[in-house]
């Protein structure tokens, strides 16, 4: 399996594909702060992830800003900790950019609203870039994005 992750300031969403890496799904909100690295972990654990695909903030041109700076030392100690567990595991980047906005729009088409929304929109947004990845690869036979 694959674990996608939409690392926030607040919140990580994270998505899971099938086994055959055709569909992506949502698969929980975890909080930002203490034991929310060791969260991802055991989920890595659990699903048996041999790949992690972390969504990379980039801006309209291209570039790394403030944002993807962080994003990048949380992924790399997001990478640590699961080599820890699983040492054959790979953590890819990938562009993330409109994944959010693209969630949110499904989550309206949907008929969420408010809290209800914004309660699932991280987690939506991971299966956008798990979803992005894996028809990417499917579509190339290249693995997305760049390796940590």
């Amino acid at each position: 399996m694959r674990i996608a992750l939409d690392i926030g300031d607040a919140r990580i969403g994270v998505a899971t594909s099938d086994p055959h890496g055709i569909l992506a799904t949502p698969v929980e909100t975890v909080r930002r702060g203490p034991g929310d690295l060791d969260r991802i972990v055991s989920l890595v654990a659990e699903l048996d992830a041999f790949e992690l695909v972390i969504g990379l903030p980039r801006s309209l041109s291209g570039g790394e800003g403030p944002a993807a700076v962080r994003i990048r030392e949380t992924a790399e100690q997001v990478r640590l900790l699961v080599h820890k567990v699983n040492p054959e595991a790979t953590v890819r980047m990938v562009d993330e950019r409109f994944t959010t906005v693209t969630a949110e729009r499904m989550l309206r088409d949907r008929g969420k609203k408010g809290s209800k929304r914004r309660a699932v929109v991280d987690q939506a947004a991971a299966v956008v870039i798990l979803q992005h990845a894996l028809d990417f690869e499917r579509e190339t036979g290249n693995p997305p994005g760049r390796p940590l």
